[in-house]
C-alpha cells in the first residue's frame, strides 16, 4: 500500500448508506428525509422534525400530540443526575458538564439489565430512549447555564413545547414567540448533517452492539473538539474581538496577514455557500429587530461581506447562529451545548439506523513502524 492509497480522515471515502439526511447538489439543499431543511424550520415544531428524523415520515397530529406528551413526561431532570452536575466543579467545560449527565442517565436507565449483549436494546426501546435524551438535554444546559451564574434550577413546563420550555428553564420568562421562532429554527438547522465526526463516533460504538447511551455519550466527546463544535462560539470570540463594523477592515487585515482562521466560515461540505445559513439568518435579522440591536448586524454584514470579497469563502451556519443565541441571552460557552440538544436526534437517528443494519465498523490501517526486531539476549 502506498501513502496514495491511504484516505486520511477517511477523505472522499463512503463507509455506508443511509436514509436519514444528504445534501443535495442541484438545489444546494440539506435534506431531511427528502425535506428541505429550510421548509421543515419555516414550518414545523422541533417535535416534528424529531419525528421524522427517528420514523422516516413528518407525524399526524395524533402521533405528534404522543411525541410530546412522551417528551413532556421527561422533561424534569432527575434528582440523582442534578446532584451529580452539583459535584463537578462550576469552572469545568460545559460539554464535559452535559457529557457526563448523558452517561449518568444511562448507566440509571440500563441499572440492572446485567447482560451487556442486550443492553443494544429494540427498536423501541432505543426510540424511548431517544425521546427521553432529547427531553432532559434542554433541562442539563439550561441548569449548566444557571448553575455558572449562581441561579437555582428550574423546573419544566408542560404547557409549553419544546422550544419554549427550553428557554423558559433557562431564564425563567415567558418567551417571546420572535424568540422562541428564532430559536426554534436554530434547533432544527442543527439536528442532522449526515457522517459528520460526532454522527460517525456515535455509528461506530453503535456498530460494537454497544448502548444507545454510550454511542450518544461518545459524540458528545467528538462534538467537544474545536474541529467539529464550537464555532459558533468562536465566531462570537471574534464579534467581540473586533467590537464594531467602523474595525472590521484593519481587523481583517491583521487577522489573514497572521494566517488566523476565520471561525464561521467555509465547509467541507458546502463549496457554494452553506444551504442552512439564509434560514438563520432570518432568524437573525428578526431578532436584531425584536431586541433594536442594529449594531450586530452592521458587524455582521460587514466582516461578511470583506471576507467574502477577499477570500471568496462563504458563512456556514455557525456564522449567524452565534450572534443569535448571544441575542437570546445564552452564554458563549453555552452554544456548543446547545448544538448537543439539537443533534442529539440526528445521532439517535443513526444510532437506530445502525443498529437495524450492522456490521462492525473496524477500518485497516498501513504500518510505518520499525521493522520485525527482538530483545537483546532473547
Amino acid at each position: 500500500m502506498t501513502d496514495s492509497d491511504i484516505k486520511k480522515g477517511l477523505a472522499g471515502v463512503v463507509v455506508d448508506t443511509t436514509a436519514i439526511s444528504k445534501v443535495n447538489p442541484a438545489s444546494n439543499s440539506l435534506l431531511y428525509r427528502g425535506y428541505p431543511v429550510q421548509e421543515l424550520a419555516a414550518t414545523q415544531p422541533f417535535e416534528a422534525v424529531a419525528h421524522l428524523l427517528w420514523r422516516g415520515e413528518l407525524p399526524t397530529d395524533e402521533e405528534l400530540a404522543e411525541l410530546r406528551a412522551l417528551e413532556r413526561a421527561h422533561r424534569a431532570l432527575e434528582p440523582e443526575v442534578k446532584a451529580l452536575i452539583d459535584l463537578l466543579p462550576v469552572q469545568a467545560h460545559p460539554m464535559d458538564e452535559v457529557r457526563t449527565a448523558v452517561s449518568a442517565i444511562g448507566a440509571t436507565a440500563l441499572a440492572g439489565s446485567g447482560n451487556v449483549l442486550t443492553a443494544g436494546g429494540s427498536v423501541e426501546q432505543n426510540l424511548e430512549r431517544s425521546v427521553r435524551l432529547f427531553a432532559q438535554l434542554p433541562a442539563i444546559v439550561a441548569y449548566g447555564q444557571r448553575r455558572r451564574r449562581g441561579q437555582e434550577l428550574i423546573e419544566p413546563r408542560d404547557d409549553l413545547d419544546y422550544s419554549a420550555n427550553f428557554l423558559w428553564m433557562t431564564f425563567g420568562e415567558d418567551p417571546d414567540p420572535v424568540v422562541v421562532d428564532a430559536f426554534n429554527r436554530s434547533m432544527i438547522l442543527y439536528a442532522e448533517h449526515s457522517f459528520n465526526a460526532s454522527t460517525f463516533t456515535a455509528r461506530v460504538v453503535t456498530s460494537t452492539q454497544s448502548d444507545l447511551y454510550s454511542a450518544v455519550t461518545a459524540a458528545i466527546g467528538a462534538l467537544k473538539g474545536p474541529l467539529h463544535g464550537g464555532a459558533n462560539e468562536a465566531v462570537m470570540h471574534i464579534f467581540d474581538e473586533i467590537g464594531s463594523s467602523e474595525r472590521v477592515a484593519a481587523w481583517l487585515d491583521d487577522a489573514l496577514a497572521n494566517k488566523r482562521k476565520i471561525m464561521g466560515f467555509g465547509h467541507r461540505v458546502y463549496k457554494n455557500g452553506d444551504s442552512r445559513v439564509p434560514t438563520m439568518e432570518a432568524a437573525l435579522v428578526d431578532l436584531v429587530e425584536h431586541y433594536g440591536r442594529h449594531d450586530v448586524m452592521d458587524l455582521y454584514s460587514a466582516l461578511e461581506n470583506e471576507f467574502v470579497a477577499r477570500k471568496g469563502i462563504y458563512p456556514n451556519l455557525d456564522y449567524p447562529s452565534g450572534p443569535a443565541y448571544n441575542l437570546i441571552g445564552f452564554d458563549t460557552v453555552t452554544f456548543t451545548p446547545l448544538f448537543v440538544a439539537a443533534r442529539v436526534v440526528g445521532w439517535t437517528a443513526h444510532i437506530l439506523e445502525q443498529a437495524a443494519s450492522n456490521a462492525l465498523i473496524r477500518p485497516l490501517s498501513s504500518y510505518s513502524g520499525p521493522d520485525e526486531r527482538h530483545v537483546p539476549g532473547s
